[in-house]
């Protein structure tokens, strides 16, 4: 046997049966329902690049005095500091921590920081700047990138109102299609919501050493969809004078 067609998918309905006869004087009846409407549904699809990325720093001395050990490090953290400053960085985005230790016969001074960025570019300027200058004495892994609360709401917000523009555009296309006028919503539900891909604020790596920038960026990239069924008024014929004109 052939296959079965596949089944189609409705996505917008007309009614254009005409609104119930007002009840006679003095007699009660049922409220008149609108009769003239457009049914439709719609959907959109939205996607957001991460907002944030926090690079982590590693530096350390291991001498046989303490002041020399702490001095070593101290000058360096001093250096990053005063470069990501330079370059517009916030200090309240700047997290510094430090330990000081007794190894053996000698002190081991080590220190991470923390740096966070929402200006890319200028996280790929600050690094390249304390790798040339700081060479092997510093460890910069490689950025994580991620996305703020704000983002994820915003996105969230542009989804949902792209949806209905879409929905609408779709109920105007249909009314035009029959000649009609597309009158005020009387109906907008959403549906259904999607979200994937992304994220958000944490402080473990979730992508492997290997990959690119660009590669990087694309896997913290955020996705959101949204469906919605709105029943729009049918205002009348389409004004039709220009046409004819």
């Amino acid at each position: 046997a052939p296959p079965a067609p596949p089944s189609s998918r409705v996505f917008a309905e007309l009614d254009l049966a005409p609104a119930p006869a007002p009840a006679p004087e003095g007699r009660v009846g049922p409220a008149a329902l609108p009769g003239r409407e457009v049914h439709v549904s719609g959907s959109a699809e939205l996607s957001a690049r991460p907002d944030r990325a926090r690079v982590s720093l590693r530096l350390g001395s291991r001498k046989e005095a303490a002041v020399a050990a702490r001095s070593s490090v101290s000058r360096r953290l001093q250096y990053i500091a005063h470069s990501a400053r330079l370059r517009g960085v916030p200090e309240e985005n700047m997290t510094v921590t430090e330990d000081f230790s007794r190894v053996e016969n000698t002190y081991q001074m080590e220190a991470e920081v923390c740096i966070i960025f929402s200006d890319f570019g200028k996280m790929q300027n600050v690094c390249n700047l304390l790798i040339e200058k700081l060479g092997t004495s510093v460890t910069i892994n490689p950025p994580h990138f991620y996305h703020t609360p704000e983002a994820i709401d915003t996105l969230r917000r542009q989804v949902c109102v792209t949806a209905v523009g879409n929905t609408r555009r779709k109920a105007q296309e249909v009314c035009r299609l029959f000649g009609q006028a597309l009158g005020k919503p009387l109906l907008i539900k959403e549906e259904e919501t999607k979200e994937w891909g992304g994220h958000i604020d944490s402080h473990l790596p979730h992508t492997a050493d290997s990959q690119t920038l660009q590669e990087r960026i694309q896997n913290a990239t955020a996705y959101a969809s949204c469906r919605v069924f709105a029943v729009f008024e049918i205002k009348g014929k389409e004004n039709r004078r220009n046409k004819l004109l």
